[in-house]
């Protein structure tokens, strides 16, 4: 019950917003009474929080898993990026509710779900910073920067992608995968200007 409670009120946040739903809305939507609502969430408040601390939660379990496997670390920032673009095909609405209505949140839930977004964030500049002293990646690029550059990108997404669109998420995933690790100048466009990969 408590599952169901969460799916259908992330339902709502997604379509409403966390302000203009109420509890009332919530359990006439999962068919309960409002003290079973209650038994399970101290208030409409614990519920987005819960919905925020199983959202990155999950992003963190799968983004370890993904730093421990053996690949390098080009494949590794490749499929953070994929993790994070699939993700929105198969959880979409939480995405959107997790981005949209953090600001909802008491001050003390909202800095703990930010250290768990700063987390995942800092994940990514290690392996950036693993690629750079492996050679895989330029030595001018900021790591700090790359990072905040690549879930910018990949963030904003929840605002405008489609997964039922022309392009299916996998694909989405290749491009920016491309232009965030390649960059989109071709070798005779950095000939011409001057640039160097070094």
């Amino acid at each position: 019950m408590k599952t169901k409670l969460k799916e259908g009120s992330i339902r709502l946040f997604e379509e409403k917003g966390f302000s203009a739903t109420s509890v009332q809305d919530i359990v006439e939507a999962a068919g309960v009474t409002k003290g079973t609502f209650y038994y399970y969430f101290q208030s409409k408040e614990q519920l987005l929080m819960d919905i925020h601390s199983d959202y990155i939660g999950d992003l963190l379990m799968r983004q370890e898993a993904i730093r421990q496997s053996e690949a390098s670390s080009r494949e590794k920032i490749t499929s953070i990026i994929g993790l994070l673009i699939v993700d929105i095909e198969q959880h979409g609405p939480s995405g959107r509710v997790f981005f949209r209505e953090m600001r909802h949140l008491k001050q003390a839930n909202a800095e703990a779900v930010k250290r768990k977004r700063e987390q995942f964030r800092m994940n990514i500049e290690e392996l950036l910073r693993d690629g750079v002293a492996s050679g895989e990646f330029r030595r001018q690029i900021q790591p700090d920067m790359a990072a905040f550059a690549i879930l910018g990108v990949t963030n904003w997404s929840y605002q405008w992608f489609n997964p039922a669109g022309s392009i299916p998420a996998e694909k989405l995933a290749e491009i920016f995968s491309d232009m965030l690790l390649n960059g989109i100048m071709s070798e005779g466009g950095k000939e011409h200007v001057g640039i160097s990969n070094h």
